[in-house]
């Protein structure tokens, strides 16, 4: 009975053991696993630069209620925005004034500032919708991991 036991304690032992290298070996690297980017929309860039603000209405195809940042795993993502260009010289119609897709490679701990460029080469009138074009008009360094909470899941 005692070879018994003492060959069940080696499993339980070699089985813990086991577990203990998994789990210690998930653990070296959290933050290669929880790092991300942020996109956001939500700062109003100066006039006179030209850019200003979107709304984000789908990413990656798929329809999203904006928000005013974006927490992103590392990758390709593509956004779907509308401008916000409100300038008296901006004479579209509204039909002109679509939603416009663009794509951006979200790295880890940056924060990508996206804005709509209004183009101020010429005067755009009637449903001439080359006015704008989507971008990231602010890039910088920022500290992001996902967070892991369970009110977030």
């Amino acid at each position: 009975m005692s070879h018994y036991l003492t060959g069940h304690k080696l499993t339980l032992a070699a089985s813990l053991f086991g577990l203990t290298a998994l789990l210690s070996g998930c653990a070296s690297s959290p933050e290669d696993n929880l790092s991300c980017g942020t996109v956001s929309g939500y700062l109003q860039p100066d006039a006179s630069t030209h850019w200003y603000r979107v709304v984000v209405t789908h990413l990656n195809g798929k329809p999203v209620v904006s928000k005013p940042n974006y927490q992103l795993a590392p990758g390709e993502y593509e956004f779907t925005v509308a401008e916000l260009i409100d300038d008296p010289s901006l004479g579209v119609s509204l039909s002109a004034r679509t939603p416009k897709t663009f794509k951006l490679m979200v790295e880890g701990h940056q924060r990508y500032h996206i804005g709509a460029l209004f183009h101020t080469d010429k005067r755009y009138m009637g449903k001439d919708s080359d006015y704008w074009e989507p971008g990231v008009w602010q890039q910088e360094n920022h500290e992001c991991q996902f967070d892991l909470s369970p009110e977030t899941k």
